[in-house]
């Protein structure tokens, strides 16, 4: 899919010094107002414009923030974004107040060598995710008008090249376009997890939702020897296996559809492995009282009926962290429980420290994964890859085609 695409370092070979060029970065990180609470996915795009900029290309960052539904929300603002860069790196950063407009066209055109404009958030125009190709077109044309006639694009947004969006799949038929080292080394590491994995090979999936695995869950069956499953996802499976769960998160109209799975897990020769102990609360809440309760009898402690799940237990988070040990290829998305709070997050921080410990090729999947292992004070070098796509790798891993990869492939 990609061994005819364009690449980073055949744009710097055929010279940019002096020339205008627009990268489809992925900036999408948390605010808490205006400070960026997890700078990952920033210092993730930096390699790539820190090389242009070092070529002495002028370059122009096009990127979304959150969901702003075509228009502008000051709560999704970039500017934040653009400073922390600015503290990041130490190419001169400059911020327009908006995306193809007066601030955008002056600042593109009185760039200097070596410097870096960051744009307003993409998503503030409607265009950007329109599904009329005229609009998507149009838009693209605009931002091609940013960096001229001998402008290039570079498309690095790996967190973005599932979505048939202007800046990421349009802009490609206005301008000579080039895949950027964050999206090809995604590439690199999805191909071994699906095409060439070491065995064993362990997929551990968590989160909140199983109707947001269904198709990963299908599609790596025949691929993995073992799932370990966490998270609120988890009582959609203890529940369609007669147990009782209490108030927790449970998704009723999935629970044919685990059912199958686990039935197809024993034809693959999969191990499905599910957690035998849980840390259920009285609320949800990060003070709330809790105990740790066996799956058999998660309505029978101190809140009945009532308690939820917040958390694997202990001996789950131990059983899931050998298996990780005893594995080669491990790949986890979804954290084990609600680890924003400190008393629910032990299940999280083991497997996370598993990873870190095995000898086995591990990734971090993305999203919630990523900001677990930076919010849990884990070094992430520790890992042998943490990917800043989440809804990207899954689509990828679930043997979708990815729209934005497939335009940089031409």
């Amino acid at each position: 899919m990609t061994a005819s695409t364009n690449t980073l370092d055949a744009l710097l070979a055929d010279g940019v010094s002096g020339r205008r060029v627009l990268v489809r970065s992925d900036l999408n990180v948390p605010l808490d107002g205006s400070t960026v609470t997890d700078d990952g996915r920033i210092r993730a795009s930096l390699p790539v414009l820190e090389k242009l900029a070092a070529a002495g290309a002028r370059v122009v960052v096009a990127a979304h923030l959150g969901r702003p539904k075509g228009q502008v929300d000051p709560q999704f603002s970039l500017g934040p974004v653009a400073d922390r860069m600015a503290e990041l790196t130490e190419s001169p950063v400059r911020r327009a107040h908006d995306l193809v407009g007066e601030s955008a066209r002056s600042q593109a055109a009185d760039l200097a060598d070596g410097e870096i404009l960051v744009l307003e958030n993409v998503r503030f125009d409607p265009r950007e995710t329109s599904k009329d190709d005229a609009e998507r077109a149009a838009l693209a044309g605009e931002l091609a008008g940013l960096v001229g006639e001998d402008g290039a694009y570079v498309g690095d947004a790996f967190g973005a090249v599932h979505r048939r969006h202007a800046s990421v799949v349009d802009i490609t038929a206005e301008l000579p376009s080039y895949q950027g080292d964050l999206v090809r080394d995604e590439l690199v590491v999805l191909k071994r997890l699906t095409e060439e994995p070491q065995r064993p090979y362990t997929v551990v999936l968590g989160g909140s939702k199983v109707s947001d695995k269904l198709a990963v869950i299908e599609n790596l069956m025949s691929r993995a020897d073992t799932l370990l499953i966490g998270g609120g996802m988890v009582f959609t499976f203890l529940k369609a296996q007669g147990y009782g769960i209490g108030s927790s998160m449970v998704e009723d109209g999935q629970l044919e559809t685990v059912r199958g799975f686990l039935a197809a897990a024993e034809r693959l020769d999969c191990r499905i492995l599910l957690p035998t102990d849980i840390v259920m609360a009285a609320a949800f809440a990060p003070d709330a009282e809790h105990e740790v309760l066996a799956v058999d009898a998660l309505e029978s402690g101190a809140h009945g009926e009532g308690a939820l799940g917040l958390d694997v237990g202990p001996a789950s988070a131990a059983a899931f962290a050998a298996e990780i040990a005893a594995s080669n290829t491990v790949f986890w998305n979804g954290p084990m429980g609600v680890f924003e709070m400190e008393a629910f997050a032990a299940g999280t921080a083991t497997v996370a420290q598993a990873l870190t410990e095995t000898e086995g090729f591990t990734v971090v999947g993305g999203g919630d994964s990523a900001a677990a292992v930076r919010g849990l004070g884990f070094d992430e070098a520790a890992f042998g890859h943490i990917s800043t796509g989440g809804g990207a790798s899954l689509e990828y891993l679930e043997g979708k085609e990815l729209p934005g990869v497939d335009a940089l492939a031409g």
